[in-house]
């Protein structure tokens, strides 16, 4: 599967075009990360717990955008965009879509 943030694969022609994909996740922050971020700010320094935390959920988010994809029998991904909000205190979620496409 080709993902791209652009609007075409160079070299490539679309030739089928299957519309919206998207994948999200909703993540909370966990008592042990806060509390280890709280420290780590005080000294001034990557928070890496958060930095995992979005890793993980934007795999997730792509994983499930990818999914669907291949579900339309897509071979590619077009104009990905990520998005985040909060749902609630102490919650985000990370939000994915591009537009699948046969190349």
């Amino acid at each position: 599967m080709i993902i791209t943030n652009l609007e075409y694969v160079p070299g490539k022609e679309a030739t089928a075009h299957f519309g919206l994909v998207n994948g999200s996740t909703v993540r909370a922050k966990h008592f042990w990360r806060d509390l280890m971020a709280g420290l780590k700010n005080i000294v001034w320094g990557e928070l890496k717990g958060y930095t995992e935390l979005l890793e993980e959920s934007r795999k997730e988010a792509i994983s499930r955008m990818t999914k669907q994809a291949e579900e339309m029998w897509a071979n590619a991904i077009l104009n990905v965009r990520f998005s985040t909000s909060s749902v609630s205190a102490g919650a985000s979620e990370i939000y994915v879509y591009g537009t699948a496409v046969k190349l």
